[in-house]
This record gives structure tokens, C-alpha cells and sequence, in this order.
């Protein structure tokens, strides 16, 4: 079941929305966040919702005894400072640590400290992701600004079930370490999940060389409602904002009503069963 987090807010109908694709320092907390601190600096005033890269200050490591935070510690620290000082929401994901077990863990951060966390719920087994983290078990929409907000973590994107609109969002995220040998697979597994939701899909994505020598080309996108193409940069660092229009979504879903149309059906979390 989903976890709906609302905070009763001004409604603005255009969102501001930026994407921040950059190369990641291989397994170095501090000297990723000095680099995504120096491109945030001019942001100040101009955006209302900052994604950052799935495990943006290490890249996708397993390496998790060695990484994790608790939810304490610097990176939250960083987060809750640039949501303030930026008046904006920042999201990414980071490896969390608590009772000796790990998590692939996104943040929603909000002006002032409120917050809210998804654990990633698939887990990438062909990395072995799914031996040192623990899989979340409920999906997060969030209400921003008079949005809802569905964010997802990577491997998340495969599975058209898990992100189904049965909640009624109106933008969904996708941050993630995706590497350029299965880039096709990202663009159009982003199309689809913006078609078949009737919604706006955003997926940001990192550049560069891992420590274990994957490559990144990026491809982060922007797609709207219809599934066309707003934004898309490949293989640099790029820094990006667009405005969204929630009144054109709702007419598109107005003029079209294929969500009422869907099957229904149930997700059976534990795999045993």
C-alpha cells in the first residue's frame, strides 16, 4: 500500500522542476556533495522541485557497511540545508544505514526539515543489490505545492505495476544509475510509463565511469502527459529546469479517460506467497 504524505500548501499550477545530471565521485560522500552544492548555488528562488541522482553521493556501490548514514548524519544534514537555503524540494537517494541493515533510500526534503523516505522497492539483483539491501514494502505519493508526487528509484521503472496511477498523481520521478549498455531500454520504458499513467515523467540519471567501470550516458528526461519528449541531454553534466502545467494534464486526461479503464488488481508483496 502507498504512503500518501499532504502538506497544505499554496496551489501552483505551473511546477517549476529541475534535473540535475552530473558524474559522481566513485564511493566519496564529501566530495560529491561540495560538487552538488557548487551547482545548486544559483538556484536560489528560481524552482520548486530539485532530483538529484539515485545514490548521488556514492554512485550505485555495494559497499554499504562501509558508506551508510543514519538519518542523522551529513548527507541529511546537506539535504535539509539546501531545501532551506533554496526554498525548494530536494530528492535523491542515498544508502542508509539503521540496526545493521541497509537501504537504497530516497528523501523528500522540504523547506524546514519536514521529510519524507521510499526505500527502493525492487532491488537490482544482476548487481547484487538484493543480498545487501533491504527492499520497502510501500510506495511514497507526496503533495507538493498542490501536486502529487510519485518518487521511484531505477530498477522501480521496469515494473509497470509498481508504478501504476492508482493514486492519482500527477508527476512521476525516476532517479537512477542506469548505465548506457541498457539506455534504450530507459528512454522508452520512460515513454511508456508517462503514456500509460497519462502523466508527466521525469527520470534523472548520472554521466561518467563507476568504480566498477559501468558507463553512464544519462539520457535524463523530461515527458509529458502524451508521452512527448519535452527535455533529454546525453552524455554531460547538465543542470535543467522546466515548468510543468497541470491544468494542460488535466485536460489531456479529460479529453482522453483511459485511466478509468485500467484492470484492477492486488500486489503481493512477499514474493513467497
Amino acid at each position: 500500500m502507498p504512503r500518501f504524505i499532504f502538506h497544505q500548501l499554496a496551489m501552483k499550477e505551473n511546477l517549476r522542476i529541475t534535473t540535475l545530471q552530473s558524474n559522481l565521485q566513485w564511493e566519496n560522500p564529501r566530495a560529491n556533495l561540495a560538487m552538488f552544492s557548487q551547482k545548486l548555488e544559483c538556484l536560489t528562488g528560481q524552482t520548486d522541485v530539485i532530483v538529484l541522482p539515485e545514490m548521488f553521493t556514492t554512485g550505485f556501490s555495494m559497499n554499504a557497511a562501509a558508506l551508510a548514514e543514519g538519518m542523522d548524519g551529513p548527507t541529511m544534514q546537506w539535504i535539509e540545508q539546501q531545501a532551506t537555503r533554496l526554498n525548494a524540494v530536494v530528492t535523491g537517494s542515498f544508502i542508509a544505514g539503521e540496526e545493521g541493515s541497509y537501504y537504497n533510500r530516497l528523501v523528500w526534503m522540504q523547506p524546514g526539515g519536514t521529510f519524507a523516505t521510499y526505500d527502493k522497492r525492487h532491488l537490482f539483483t544482476l548487481a547484487g543489490e538484493h543480498g545487501i539491501y533491504i527492499a520497502g514494502e510501500k510506495k511514497l505519493v507526496v503533495e507538493w505545492l498542490g501536486w502529487k508526487i510519485c518518487p521511484l528509484i531505477c530498477y522501480d521503472l521496469r515494473f509497470p505495476v509498481w508504478s501504476r496511477n492508482a493514486e492519482g498523481y500527477d508527476l512521476l520521478i525516476y532517479m537512477a544509475n542506469w548505465p548506457d549498455k541498457r539506455s534504450h531500454h530507459w528512454r522508452q520504458l520512460l515513454m511508456a510509463r508517462a503514456i500509460e499513467n497519462q502523466t508527466y515523467t521525469v527520470g534523472v540519471n548520472r554521466v561518467g565511469k563507476d568504480g566498477n567501470g559501468h558507463i553512464y550516458a544519462g539520457d535524463t528526461s523530461v515527458i509529458d502527459y502524451s508521452g512527448k519528449l519535452i527535455y533529454r541531454v546525453s552524455e554531460t553534466g547538465d543542470v535543467f529546469t522546466t515548468i510543468l502545467s497541470l491544468p494542460a494534464q488535466r485536460a489531456y486526461r479529460h479529453a482522453l479517460q483511459f485511466l478509468p479503464d485500467r484492470d484492477g488488481f492486488c500486489i503481493a508483496l512477499d514474493k513467497s506467497e
